[in-house]
């Protein structure tokens, strides 16, 4: 269209005729666009508002104009037309738990990842943006060892450590009278065991950045930018390039965000420098390093892009899960009441540590750690996948290179699997395995299949550790905080109140004695 317009104007034709014939064309494609998507296009038979096939002006709508409102949409036009639905003219959303794990399937399907939707990170060599099957498993196959379950347990006396040292920041703040904000506190273990994990070196967000967190700070303030990125995905680039005093001008956190980056590089650059450590326990950027691998999958952008999206992940997610878990069990002290005592079974008195795998075994801690999960969400991004031969679904067959997709929040608030589903409610997962019913099946918060996140493993081990120190050794009051201020009501890839991204306000009521 560029290209017709630069032609036009430089032809002989006045510049009034020029542009009258330049709109003309450009209608004459919208409409001959429009009815190919509505007419035409393979997805045409699969069901959906006609305007949303035609154009992605309905979800730019939602999620641009009205702030992170498209699930809700589709929510809603889930109820109108059925399972599944055409939500914009190239993606379908499929509504039935059932058929999730033939969306997400294991690595025997391959399903790439669709690349508009990738796009977006601006991170095109992590892992999370990697769109294809064998590629994806070529750089995870790199991961898989350092994130098995046996290498979270070799970790465990560091993940340890930090747990005692935030409960010495509980026990200052009991002292002092602060009002700490949850997802920050646990934000700061996250972020200093997974900084550890990738470059062998904590960020000390539990020592002297007490209790300032400059990831959660980028994390949570680039927020309200993913969409934005979604659909422009260069501004994401642009953000990075941009003079630090114009950006911290226009939006602090981003300036936050890029700074992380730009550290990321610079440990990148020097542990290339370095090479591989043999002395010490490795870390990520060592196993990323390795000569074995193509020089191009050893470059400073993959090494910074990759401990970028670790580190985020690995800080945010399991932070929230601890801050909205700690909020429900301050709100309903039986249920904290019950999992005291079933803690204080490993942990008899406050000097006891146990491990993951002796909390593994306690019944209620595993529940309310499944429960925690559920309610918390996870990640609320639609990340399709792409089947490369066609699929079915019911009555309708999917073509192949199509994204498909289903969002945690179809799930885990779905009435029919979890009744109430906004209720805080351990017992369901109790009741359902006495019953006989895998309630686990719907526990997908680290999705499933060859794209499974990669640090589940880590996050189970931080879950339990850290609720296990909460329930045993202290009382919290909630100040300020409400139920209406942890409804989901916007999606910025993660759950959001009406008041921006979920926020937990509490002071540390009691120290507990053996």
């Amino acid at each position: 269209m560029a290209k017709l317009l630069q032609y036009l104007l430089l032809s002989d034709i006045d510049l009034a005729t020029s542009i009258g014939l330049f709109l003309t064309l450009c209608a004459v494609y919208l409409l001959i666009r429009t009815l190919y998507r509505l007419f035409f296009h393979p997805l045409q038979h699969i069901p959906g508002p006609k305007l949303a096939a035609a154009s992605h002006i309905v979800e730019f709508y939602y999620d641009v104009i009205k702030g992170g409102q498209f699930i809700f949409e589709i929510e809603r036009w889930h109820r109108k037309y059925g399972p599944i639905v055409r939500i914009n003219p190239r993606q379908i959303h499929i509504s039935d738990p059932d058929y999730y794990d033939e969306i997400y399937a294991p690595s025997s399907k391959k399903r790439d990842k669709d690349p508009i939707f990738t796009a977006q990170f601006g991170a095109p060599e992590s892992i999370i943006a990697t769109v294809k099957h064998e590629h994806h498993r070529m750089r995870r196959s790199v991961m898989n060892s350092f994130f098995s379950k046996r290498s979270v347990m070799q970790l465990e006396p560091l993940i340890q450590e930090k747990i005692d040292l935030l409960a010495e920041r509980f026990i200052e703040a009991k002292q002092s009278g602060m009002v700490l904000k949850l997802e920050y506190a646990y934000a700061a273990l996250t972020a200093d065991v997974i900084s550890h994990y990738c470059y062998g070196k904590s960020e000390g967000y539990l020592d002297h950045h007490w209790p300032q967190n400059d990831i959660k700070d980028g994390l949570s303030g680039m927020g309200h930018f993913t969409h934005y990125f979604y659909f422009f995905p260069i501004l994401a680039s642009l953000t990075q390039k941009l003079p630090t005093r114009l950006l911290e001008k226009l939006d602090p956190a981003a300036k936050c965000f890029v700074d992380l980056q730009g550290r990321f590089i610079e440990a990148s650059k020097r542990a290339i420098r370095k090479g591989p450590r043999v002395d010490e326990r490795p870390s990520l950027f060592d196993a990323l390093i390795d000569p074995s691998l193509p020089e191009s999958e050893r470059s400073v952008g993959r090494l910074s892009q990759e401990a970028m999206i670790v580190l985020g992940a690995g800080t945010e997610t399991t932070a929230n899960t601890l801050s909205i878990g700690s909020y429900h069990l301050i709100r309903n002290r039986p249920i904290l009441l019950k999992l005291r005592e079933e803690v204080k079974q490993v942990l008899p008195n406050l000097s006891s540590r146990a491990t993951w795998v002796q909390l593994e075994q306690l019944p209620y801690l595993t529940a309310v750690i499944n429960e925690s999960l559920r309610i918390a969400i996870g990640s609320t991004m639609r990340s399709a996948r792409v089947a490369n031969e066609p699929i079915s679904y019911k009555d309708y067959v999917i073509p192949a290179g199509t994204p498909v997709m289903t969002e945690h929040h179809f799930i885990f608030y779905n009435s029919d699997i979890f009744p109430q589903p906004e209720k805080f409610d351990p017992e369901r997962w109790i009741k359902a395995a006495e019953q006989g019913n895998r309630l686990t099946k719907y526990q997908i918060a680290f999705s499933r299949g060859s794209r499974q996140c990669i640090g589940i493993n880590m996050a189970y081990s931080e879950l339990y550790l850290a609720l296990a120190m909460f329930a045993r050794r202290f009382d919290f009051e909630i100040t300020g905080t409400t139920d209406e201020d942890l409804r989901f009501v916007r999606d910025y890839e993660v759950p959001c109140g009406p008041n921006g991204p979920w926020t937990v306000q509490a002071r540390v009521k009691e120290v507990l004695a053996d």
